[in-house]
């Protein structure tokens, strides 16, 4: 059986107070989430499913905060604070490691994110299905959160521009 390769860093606690930069994908791919009009996402019933549940996250979460973020027709780009010291003042994170890599009480983003992707699919009642796992990045410092929201707001604008160009290479 072929071995998946970890995404998350082994010897890091994933509970730190901290922002991260998350990107969870559909599986192959599929553009189950709407489409981009005009440089503008437009979201279908799925992709207001995912914006309803992305939004919830908070009220589920106490010490969690969501910042920027952009559902595209098959990913979905975010931030997310957690905040386990003073909520609503979390800080950049100052990498914590930990001495076993397998502590499932260090995993409180990989939770959060499992939490949201099952509760969209058992709300979706459709075919639809996510990636397996995520993309996380730990955002460390002022200038890594401006760049990462510029990214995501600018998103839907790239969206067509990345296609057209794909489009020329073939």
């Amino acid at each position: 059986m072929k071995q998946r390769k970890r995404n998350r860093l082994q010897v890091y606690d994933y509970s730190n107070t901290g922002w991260y930069y998350v990107t969870i994908c559909t599986k192959d791919h599929k553009h189950y989430f709407g489409k981009i009009e005009n440089q503008k996402m437009i979201l279908n019933d799925i992709g207001k499913i995912v914006d309803e549940y992305w939004n919830n996250i908070e009220s589920l979460h106490k010490n969690i905060e969501i910042d920027y973020y952009v559902i595209m027709p098959n990913h979905i780009h975010g931030i997310i604070i957690i905040d386990n010291v003073n909520v609503g003042d979390a800080k950049f994170a100052s990498p914590t490691f930990v001495t076993k890599s397998d502590d499932r009480t260090k995993m409180e983003l990989c939770k959060l994110i499992q939490q949201f992707k099952r509760a969209v699919t058992l709300k979706t009642n459709s075919d639809f299905k996510w990636q397996c796992s995520f993309y996380d990045r730990i955002i460390r410092n002022e200038n890594e959160l401006y760049n990462i929201r510029k990214y995501i707001e600018q998103n839907p604008l790239k969206w067509d521009l990345e296609k057209s160009i794909i489009n020329l290479n073939i």
